[in-house]
């Protein structure tokens, strides 16, 4: 059992040290001329209209955030599902504890309006 995860440490190593050695060439051969044009805010082809630097409202950051999280849920119930028939009834449990505390995570978000669009 410990070569399965030692299999899965040197995949998570060398996902690692490729993706900042992919960092660190792009950053060697980059072109790094800056100039104005380079440098000005740009939105959709179009020139700026008063400050550029606004907040945006968070409702986006939280349909988006809710999303992701009964998303996750589908990648650990798929596995849970699959295996079903071998689990025993401790499993059964389980799920259903991780199950609720989700519905509870989806009540919260309801009741503080994430899911209301304004």
């Amino acid at each position: 059992m410990i070569k399965d995860f030692l299999i899965i440490g040197i995949f998570l190593v060398a996902a690692f040290v490729f993706s900042m050695i992919v960092l660190l060439v792009a950053s060697v051969v980059r072109p790094k001329k800056p100039n104005k044009e380079k440098l000005s805010t740009y939105e959709c082809g179009v020139e700026t209209t008063g400050p550029t630097w606004i907040r945006f409202k968070i409702s986006y950051f939280m349909y988006a955030l809710v999303f992701l999280l009964f998303d996750v849920e589908t990648v650990f119930l798929l596995p849970w599902a699959m295996k079903f028939k071998v689990l025993n009834l401790f499993a059964l449990g389980e799920m259903f504890i991780f199950i609720g505390i989700l519905i509870i995570g989806l009540l919260y978000a309801w009741k503080e309006g994430a899911l209301e669009w304004k």
